[in-house]
């Protein structure tokens, strides 16, 4: 499942260079002021951004920032926004996109010369933005967003918005090839910690099974903060990092405040991202899917027409673990070795062990998650030790799942 689309004439997708974002805030109210640009400076910023390496730009006429003040009515983002494009229009030389949750702005907007809606909120905050997107069979970038923009908190919800998106858009009659999915990274509710960003950073190449393009926009974000513990003002570098995590894990737009320094880390981490085999013959094609979540594969099922159901039962047998348990006894690894072959898994052990040449072994443990359950619940009824190594092995599978586990640190 290779991604490959067309936007606006654009090419995106794994087999093409990542593109650049590049922010232009004509609000005040932006929490990066380092980024808000006067109606005056738009062509020329717009320019040296294209002249950087943008290809896309993206326009804010009212922050989106959640802590922003004052609010900025609709008319007065329509007053910012419209003379912006109209200098934009023809004169640059790259897509326009508008980042605004409201319908009529995005439709004046549209009329306007601007290519892309951003929806921040996807299509939650309007109810008439989703009919604008299918009416002007636009492209649009919509953020996991449930009842406000960004409010999914953990890879499982962020996942589970996109997804909703993703199906109210096609009940509209929307080209969903032709929406970018973006996961909301950032502080957006004061309930969101930066671990979870942490998560999602680290998690990005789930994202691959919607099969659609993929935006980040980490661009000086809160995450960054929590680490570095400076303001906005200082957190190129530590954006430069974050980004080259997305990019090589699977991210086809880069939203950022700074071009120029941001498209040589692009290049790099691109370089070194490896690509996913893919064969085409005809109206054939197979690929090889790398999932690590259980619920990526449920996902991934449901796409292709599998019934719920059929998926939830399916889903722990995609994923494979290879568990390493040190130091117990000769027989308690072939009583494990026999109960995995058993149940379609295996088991690996020093050679002098499976011949009871020594006393003490370490195991290599192979099989799916779903074996593993099972694995667990037979030897917690076994004489020994086993009912204790049933215990860790549960608990090592658990920790593997918690983003609470995986990402905390004192920060």
């Amino acid at each position: 499942m290779v991604i490959d689309v067309d936007i606006c004439g654009l090419k995106i997708g794994d087999g093409h260079p990542v593109r650049l974002m590049g922010v232009i805030n004509l609000s005040k109210e932006s929490f990066y002021k380092g980024s808000v640009v006067s109606t005056d400076s738009v062509l020329e910023v717009a320019r040296k951004m294209v002249d950087d390496g943008a290809t896309i730009i993206d326009i804010g006429a009212r922050s989106t920032w959640p802590l922003a003040k004052p609010p900025v009515s609709r008319e007065e983002e329509l007053q910012r926004m419209l003379p912006a494009l109209d200098m934009l229009r023809d004169n640059v030389d790259a897509l326009i996109s508008v980042d605004t949750i409201y319908a009529d702005v995005a439709e004046g907007s549209l009329k306007h010369g601007a290519d892309i809606v951003n929806d921040v909120s996807g299509f939650t905050a309007d109810e008439r933005m989703i009919d604008i997107v299918a009416d002007h069979a636009c492209p649009a970038i919509v953020m996991a967003s449930e009842k406000v923009p960004g409010d999914p908190i953990g890879m499982d919800a962020i996942m589970g918005s996109l997804a909703s998106i993703i199906d109210r858009a096609r009940s509209k009659g929307i080209d969903t090839d032709r929406l970018i999915l973006d996961p909301a990274i950032g502080k957006w509710v004061p309930e969101k910690d930066p671990i979870y960003d942490f998560e999602t950073i680290d998690q990005f190449g789930s994202l691959k099974v919607f099969g659609k393009p993929l935006l980040a926009a980490i661009s000086r974000k809160s995450c960054i903060d929590a680490v570095l513990h400076k303001p906005a003002s200082e957190r190129l570098y530590g954006s430069l990092a974050a980004t080259a995590i997305v990019v090589h894990k699977g991210a086809h737009i880069i939203r950022t405040h700074d071009i120029r320094e941001t498209r040589d880390v692009v290049e790099v981490a691109a370089a070194m991202r490896s690509r996913q085999s893919h064969v085409r013959t005809g109206d054939f094609e197979v690929s090889v899917l790398d999932v690590t979540h259980p619920d990526d594969a449920e996902y991934l099922m449901k796409g292709i027409g599998v019934t719920g159901t059929g998926a939830k039962v399916m889903k722990n047998k995609t994923v494979s673990k290879l568990i390493r348990v040190n130091n117990i006894t000769t027989t308690e690894a072939l009583i494990i070795k026999q109960e995995m072959l058993a149940r379609g898994g295996d088991a690996a052990l020093e050679r002098d062990a499976v011949s009871h040449e020594t006393e003490r072994t370490d195991v290599l443990i192979i099989g799916t998650l779903l074996q593993f359950q099972k694995l667990v619940r037979k030897l917690s009824y076994q004489a020994r030790k086993l009912p204790l190594i049933a215990e860790m092995i549960a608990q090592a599978l658990e920790q593997d799942m918690e983003v609470e586990y995986r990402y905390s640190r004192e920060l």
